[in-house]
């Protein structure tokens, strides 16, 4: 009887996919056609197909995670990607895990954003919001028809297993159980922002309300992927045992150019709705932004680029996807061509203004964008055309890219602070002048205090004084003459954009100290004998044999001490997964806000000990915090209310084009 109802469940979450499907294609099809006709009838199909397209889909996904849940092990996926000893969390986290569900909670969350828009968009002219749900429903159009039929979820087993084969170890924790939803969350909110695009070129208007409209949109989706990169960090840092936090792999590299693009975009709308200018930019930004979230799907995909974590699938779906963005992409590039008589600039600015330094801040991100881009793919570029196998590591990326990071810091606590349409540079800068001296005599300090002499962590310290203390100005100024008492009743935005920037400052000055300070030792370590790392004294005291729930551990005991006194016990462990028949690695971390000490345990030598790898990493934390301090900053300006009622100010002034 159960396993009766477990089939049943499966099979009505497969129906629920089929019926989300065809209430798609509906939705992409008359809702656009009643724009066109003025048709309120049609247009008004829009809605409930996005909210039946929603609920369909989320109980298809409700029904394979149930799947997962009690190892229903007729269904090939959970045989493929779970076993019955794992934890419940991991049992959960595999419905995303793999290829398959993770396509399904994709389009899970396409959906969810166009039902959003249904529900929220009440504001939006009738025609807009048509026109803006049905392109989002063509994008779920495109990727159900991709699932159904390339990679289907709940295809079934005749002969069921005993046991399934487990998920990959690597991603049995809880840094990767949540990054993927988060992830998914900003690379299918930048779906909306390319609706909205495509919607607005169809329309044949694009104004100061688009930018409004649009804004929101553009700040979730750098919100949840700003989180989502962050907890990917954070996962490859203490889970792979290489103690990096960024190692510019292929798929790290696919979410992080959408974050820059998300980024240029959302400062350009805000131009769009204050000056009614670089409209054509921002719209190209919006396709852009939505097209290297479909070039991250590709090559997370289609197997062409390896990685540590990508789904190594076979290359016909990696043409499917291809087709995908040629269709969107290619689509709305001609019809962004054919509409350029749309997208005339209104406003008017100097070439000293805050609309100048927002455009230099875009031109920053976008190339910034276009260098990791070319670094990603040159390879396989190489390997199709040059018949040459290359390898584009972290040196090509940290020399080419770090200089657009650091003009973007030297340029944006000044553009902060510069007026609307036209401004003195020098009024301006005598604002800024003791922060930057300020910043300097820090760096200044540094240089002078540290035993080696690189540059790299006193210019961090530069400019992560420079963008904390800039912020701090910008946010003081904003009170005029109301002192304390007016700055807690500024505007959300106005905080989250301060938060924001100063998240931004505290990362590089994170970033620039680990690089520039942090230390290494790779011995082999016998026991009871200490040895020094730093300032700090380490002695292994045993390894010991044991078993966790689904894998056998080695682990060591480790005590960490500083100046003859004992600090922590520290337990580094090498797991390995009997039924995956694969090892991961465990790192010890000691935590602090200045410093983590870094230790991993690797095999038995023959000689006798243990081979141990130990780092002292500086300032390691502050990334992560700086992450967290750009996502809540995102947030608070989100919850401001003139985002929430964005499209209540709905400008007439602009007529549609021809």
């Amino acid at each position: 009887m159960q396993a009766y109802k477990a089939c049943m469940i499966t099979e009505l979450g497969h129906f629920s996919l089929i019926l989300a499907f065809l209430v798609a294609i509906v939705q992409a099809v008359v809702p656009m056609i009643g724009a066109q006709r003025r048709n309120a009838a049609w247009m008004a199909v829009a809605e409930p197909a996005a909210a039946a397209q929603f609920f369909l889909t989320l109980a298809a996904f409700g029904a394979l995670t149930w799947a997962f849940v009690t190892s229903d092990f007729s269904v090939r996926l959970v045989v493929l990607n779970s076993h019955s000893a794992k934890p419940m969390l991991y049992k959960i986290s595999g419905t995303w895990g793999n290829h398959e569900g993770s396509m399904l909670l994709w389009v899970l969350i396409v959906t969810l954003f166009g039902a959003m828009a249904a529900w929220f968009g009440g504001n939006l002219p009738p025609s807009l919001r048509a026109r803006v749900l049905a392109v989002q429903a063509a994008i779920a159009v495109a990727f159900f028809a991709f699932i159904l039929f390339t990679s289907n979820p709940f295809l079934r087993l005749a002969v069921p297993p005993f046991d399934g084969q487990d998920l990959n170890p690597l991603l049995q924790d809880p840094g990767l159980a949540f990054h993927p939803p988060f992830l998914y969350l900003g690379y299918v909110g930048l779906s909306m922002t390319f609706s909205f695009a495509m919607a607005a070129l169809i329309e044949g208007r694009v104004d100061a309300a688009w930018g409004r409209w649009v804004r929101p949109w553009t700040l979730a989706a750098w919100v949840f992927l700003t989180i989502g990169i962050a907890l990917g960090s954070w996962w490859a840092y203490y889970e792979l045992g290489w103690g990096g936090f960024w190692f510019w792999d292929p798929v790290e590299n696919a979410s992080f150019m959408p974050w820059l693009l998300a980024a240029a975009l959302f400062h350009s709308a805000i131009v769009v709705e204050k000056r009614e200018s670089l409209k054509s930019w921002t719209i190209l930004l919006a396709i852009l932004a939505f097209g290297f979230s479909l070039i991250g799907t590709f090559i997370v995909r289609s197997g062409l680029l390896t990685s540590v974590h990508a789904f190594a699938n076979d290359p016909e779906r990696g043409v499917f996807i291809l087709a995908i963005l040629a269709v969107f992409v290619g689509g709305a590039l001609c019809l962004y061509a054919a509409r350029a008589g749309a997208m005339e600039a209104r406003g008017v600015f100097g070439m000293v203004s805050r609309e100048s330094a927002l455009l230099v801040n875009n031109i920053l991100l976008a190339v910034a964008c276009f260098v990791v881009f070319v670094g990603t793919m040159w390879p396989l570029l190489a390997e199709m055309f040059l018949d040459r196998k290359l390898s584009v590591g972290p040196p090509f990326f940290n020399m080419a890219f770090t200089p657009f990071m650091v003009l973007l810091g030297l340029v944006l606590p000044v553009g902060a602070v510069l007026p609307w349409k036209r401004a003195k540079l020098g009024r301006a800068m005598r604002l800024m002048v003791p922060v930057f001296v300020l910043a300097l005599a820090l760096a200044g300090l540094v240089w002078v205090m540290q035993t080696g002499r690189s540059m790299l962590g006193p210019v961090g310290l530069f400019l992560g004084a420079w963008l904390v203390m800039g912020a701090a100005v910008d946010l003081w100024m904003r009170t005029g003459r109301g002192g304390v008492g007016r700055l807690f009743r500024l505007p959300r935005a106005d905080w989250g954009k301060a938060v924001a920037h100063a998240g931004f400052g505290v990362t590089v000055f994170g970033i620039a100290g680990l690089t520039a300070w942090q230390s290494e030792d790779i011995r082999v370590a016998r026991f009871g004998e200490p040895f020094d790392v730093g300032a700090y004294t380490l002695t292994l005291d045993n390894v010991l044999q044991g078993e966790g729930p689904n894998y056998i551990t080695t682990t060591g005991l480790v005590t960490l001490a500083k100046d003859g006194r004992e600090i922590a016990q520290m337990r580094p462990e090498k797991r390995v997964y009997p039924v995956a028949q694969m090892p991961t690695t465990e790192a010890a971390i000691d935590q602090s806000l200045a410093r983590d000490v870094y230790v991993v345990i690797g095999d038995e030598q023959d000689a006798g000990g243990w081979a141990v790898r130990t780092y002292i990493k500086p300032l390691v934390n502050w990334i992560w915090i700086g992450c967290a301090l750009m996502s809540l900053g995102g947030a608070l300006s989100l919850s401001d209310r003139r985002f929430r009622v964005a499209a209540g100010a709905r400008r007439t002034s602009a007529v549609p084009a021809e």
